[in-house]
């Protein structure tokens, strides 16, 4: 069977939906049973398949998110059929919005429903739900925010992403002042805060405001990397580190690889995340993996992504964020017992359960 491997909406790599599709494609076993095909913008032929040998067919239109939309909706039925897809998995579904096809569509949902406010994008992500022959939501999280919308649960499965161990683990001796990762020497002690600056949901903003607090009422010299692509909103974040009296001690680096990642978060004092709607909320996963300390958001999927690892907060609160702050500094056997229980937690997420249950799923349909 030929599966279609939708590239469209995934950031080049640099997001979050951009980090399941260069995993998925990296960790699909040699004995598949199925032949697959990446399709998408020419830009992007080499982004997800260097080191593979997957095929990829380029569809030749601009990177504007509104004629890709377009084109998913006029001209994807026509191009599975040409190149004959027994099925198609979309990665970045609620990004491209697919149109109705004739193949079979697996449909991978990363985020909620309910949080889209543009009424279009609601009414176009509901035909392309209801098209759908099968929904993969990356938590029960998701799948109980599509059920309390009204979709149809007998076609929503529950597929956890996975993290890479293989890159995501501690590394010893980390005893130098600075993480030196080109172009930047981050100098340690830091606090760490990797996502999209695309919303105010992330609470990149309530975050500053905390660390605020924190140095106020410490003077530690610890400072806060704000790591992760721009987004819509990334400007106000900008300008709210700009504004900050601790302006000095705040670094937004854009976007970073999972490899130099894994030395951003071994070199941290903690992983702090304040966002509150995360469909998965990975980082929280892989840095725990790292062994660091992890604190977060009380909402969206975290709790049920990462258990009894970190230290939840109400991200409104940013007085409480600022307290853990403080805690996971100097209370030493807090911190030990942290990292040990989100280091146990960290193992149930793996690529190699998360592609062994997707491809058992297209296999059934």
């Amino acid at each position: 069977m030929k599966i279609g491997i939708d590239s469209f909406g995934c950031n080049h790599g640099q997001s979050g939906v951009g980090a399941y599709l260069l995993n998925f494609i990296k960790n699909i076993p040699e004995n598949s049973p199925f032949d697959f095909e990446l399709f998408g913008l020419e830009i992007d032929r080499y982004t997800y398949t260097e080191d593979t040998e997957i095929p990829f067919s380029s569809v030749r239109i601009n990177e504007n998110p509104k004629t890709i939309k377009r084109w998913h909706k006029r001209r994807l039925r026509s191009f599975c059929k040409k190149n004959k897809y027994d099925a198609v998995l979309f990665p970045a579904a609620m990004q491209v919005l697919p149109g109705k096809i004739k193949s079979k569509s697996i449909l991978v949902l990363n985020g909620t429903y309910s949080t889209i406010s543009n009424r279009k994008e609601r009414k176009r992500l509901k035909k392309a739900f209801n098209h759908a022959t099968l929904i993969i939501a990356a938590s029960y999280y998701i799948k109980d925010d599509l059920l309390q919308s009204g979709f149809d649960g007998s076609k929503i499965i529950v597929i956890h992403n996975g993290i890479d161990h293989k890159i995501f683990f501690p590394l010893e001796d980390l005893d130098q002042e600075f993480v030196d990762i080109k172009p930047f020497a981050i100098k340690r002690p830091y606090f760490i805060y990797s996502s999209r600056l695309s919303g105010s949901d992330k609470k990149h903003i309530e975050l500053i405001k905390a660390f605020e607090i924190f140095k106020k009422r410490t003077n530690y010299p610890h400072r806060l990397v704000l790591t992760g692509s721009d987004g819509d909103y990334s400007e106000k974040i900008h300008e709210a580190a700009y504004n900050s009296e601790y302006a000095s001690e705040i670094l937004i680096t854009g976007h970073f690889p999972q490899e130099s990642l894994k030395q951003l978060y071994c070199g941290s004092t903690a992983c702090v995340f304040p966002a509150v709607n995360e469909g998965v909320g990975l980082p929280v996963i892989e840095a725990m993996a790292c062994g660091v300390p992890v604190l977060c958001s009380n909402l969206g999927a975290l709790v049920e992504m990462a258990g009894m690892g970190p230290l939840y907060f109400d991200s409104d609160d940013v007085e409480e964020i600022a307290v853990d702050m403080q805690k996971v500094v100097e209370e030493k056997d807090l911190t030990k017992m942290m990292i040990q229980k989100g280091f146990e937690e960290s193992r149930r997420i793996n690529w190699e359960t998360t592609i062994k249950e997707t491809l058992a799923a297209i296999e059934k349909i």
